[in-house]
C-alpha cells in the first residue's frame, strides 16, 4: 500500500512508519517539520500542516490510506477530516487515547473521580473526535485506542484486540508499547475488521 501518515515524528508515527516500511509498504512521512530528515527505503518525507489544509489534501491525494497520529489538544479535528476528504482517499485510522474506553460497561475512564485533571486536556477532545467520527459516513474510518500506559517497549507481536472496554492484562496494568500498537494498526490496514467502529488493543 502508499500510506499518509500525519504526524509521522513523533514517538508513536516512527513506530508506525518503521512497521509498515518492513512489511513493503510505502509511506509519505508527513510532519510539520522535514528539515532534518532524510528519505530512505520506502519512507519519504514531505512537510504538511494541518493548519494549511488545501496544501495538505494536495500531499494526500493519491494514497491508499491515511494515518492520523497527531495531538489532539489546539486541533481542529472537522478541519482535518476535511482536508483528508478533500483529498479523495476513503481510508482513514485514527490513533487515538484510552480515555474514552470504558472501565465498566457504561463508565468511560474520562469521567471517572481519579481521572488525572492534567491528561484532561488532551483526552477531551480525544473522546469529542471519536463522537464526530461516529456520524461519519464519507470515509472508512478506523479509531485506535491503546492502553492506559501507552510507551516505547518491545515488539512481541501478541496482544488482544478489545472494542469499547478498556484492557488489563493479568498482572493488573492495562498497557501497550508503541510498537506492538504498531503492529495492530498495519495489521488492520492490511485486513480491515473494524471499519467505522473503535476497537483498543492491550496486552
Amino acid at each position: 500500500m502508499k500510506l499518509a501518515l500525519i504526524g509521522a515524528s513523533g514517538n508513536v508515527g516512527q513506530r508506525i512508519t518503521a512497521e509498515a516500511v518492513s512489511r513493503g509498504h510505502g509511506v509519505t512521512a508527513i510532519a510539520r517539520n522535514v528539515a532534518d530528515k532524510g528519505d530512505g527505503d520506502g519512507v519519504t518525507w514531505v512537510a504538511g500542516d494541518l493548519a494549511a489544509p488545501e496544501a495538505l489534501a494536495g500531499i494526500l491525494a493519491g494514497h491508499d490510506a491515511v494515518i492520523l497520529s497527531v495531538r489532539f489538544q489546539g486541533l481542529d479535528f472537522r478541519k482535518a477530516l476535511d482536508a483528508i476528504r478533500a483529498s479523495g482517499v476513503k481510508r482513514l485510522v485514527v490513533v487515538g487515547g484510552a480515555a474514552s474506553l470504558e472501565v465498566t460497561p457504561g463508565v468511560v475512564l474520562l469521567d471517572t473521580p481519579d481521572f488525572p485533571d492534567f491528561i484532561k486536556p488532551e483526552a477531551t477532545p480525544a473522546r469529542a473526535a471519536l463522537d464526530v467520527l461516529k456520524g461519519d459516513e464519507t470515509l472508512d474510518w478506523t479509531f485506535m485506542s491503546p492502553s492506559m500506559w501507552f510507551e516505547p517497549g518491545e515488539r512481541t507481536g501478541t496482544f488482544r484486540l478489545g472494542d469499547d472496554l478498556l484492557l488489563t492484562a493479568a498482572d493488573g496494568r492495562s498497557h501497550i508499547s508503541y510498537e506492538d500498537f504498531s503492529v495492530a494498526l498495519v495489521d488492520e490496514l492490511e485486513k480491515p475488521a473494524h471499519i467505522r467502529r473503535r476497537f483498543t488493543v492491550g496486552y
